[in-house]
């Protein structure tokens, strides 16, 4: 079974950084597009970045110049380096991983990120 851990999440001010973590098994970091998924209170729960198993990623325009993604295959890990982080960034980070024609249908448990001002 399809096992995805995040970590990293916390509290930070705004302006800061956070680097979340995603953690799964090699066979799913060998074949998976992973995505960093969020939701913040009260709304839906909207794509930040999305990194393909040949690293072409893509991001929502919020995020857009201040997040990157990355993969590290021989960690099984993939990564959100979040900076200039603002108030509105403020969610339950998921990470979400597409292996096949469903899409991305794995999720983590999440992990709160908080952004004070």
């Amino acid at each position: 079974q399809v096992q995805l851990v995040e970590s990293g999440g916390g509290s930070v001010q705004a302006g800061g950084s956070l680097r979340l973590s995603c953690t799964m098994s090699a066979s799913t970091a060998r074949i998976a597009t992973i995505g960093w998924f969020r939701q913040a209170p009260g709304k839906q729960r909207e794509m930040a970045a999305i990194i393909s198993t040949g690293d072409r990623a893509n991001y929502a325009p919020a995020v857009r110049g201040r997040f990157t993604i990355s993969r590290d295959y021989a960690k099984n890990e993939v990564y959100l380096q979040m900076n200039s982080l603002k108030p509105e960034d403020t969610a339950v980070y998921y990470c979400s991983a597409a292996a096949g024609p469903a899409g991305f249908d794995t999720w983590g448990h999440g992990t709160q990120v908080t952004v004070s001002s």
